[in-house]
């Protein structure tokens, strides 16, 4: 498996299986780090991508789709900026993870309040991964 620790979150990052995606909620982990609820499942795939990603906001929260949109959109920037913390740990482990990022809060955060979250959502995933070793 190759690594591209490149600082862009290209389509090889991209979940797109709806059965892999079914296969998330059935059997796999949950870590909650707010604003941000993960499921994830270690997965054997061929892929480049160390870990691929899938990102939502609940309509019930957010009414109209350019709510919805700009809030995936701003989760998939800060994933983008802080991916190089769980791309390392997955080279080095040999593992490929895929993810579905559910952001569960009511208000939108600033860039730097997310940012950090999102990289406390990380160790938070390493952390529970080195636990349950899969």
């Amino acid at each position: 498996m190759q690594i591209n620790m490149n600082n862009k979150l290209g389509k090889q990052y991209k979940l797109c299986s709806k059965i892999v995606i079914e296969s998330i909620f059935e059997t796999g982990l949950t870590v909650k780090s707010h604003p941000f609820i993960a499921r994830l499942k270690l997965v054997e795939s061929e892929d480049s991508a160390p870990f691929k990603i899938a990102f939502s906001a609940p309509k019930k929260t957010f009414r109209f789709a350019h709510e919805r949109n700009r809030i995936k959109r701003i989760c998939k920037e800060s994933v983008r900026s802080n991916k190089a913390i769980i791309e390392s740990y997955l080279q080095t482990q040999n593992k490929q993870l895929v993810l579905f990022l559910i952001y569960a809060t009511k208000e939108e955060l600033k860039h730097d309040k997310l940012q950090k979250r999102t990289s406390k959502l990380f160790h938070k995933i390493i952390t529970k991964l080195e636990e349950h070793e899969i």
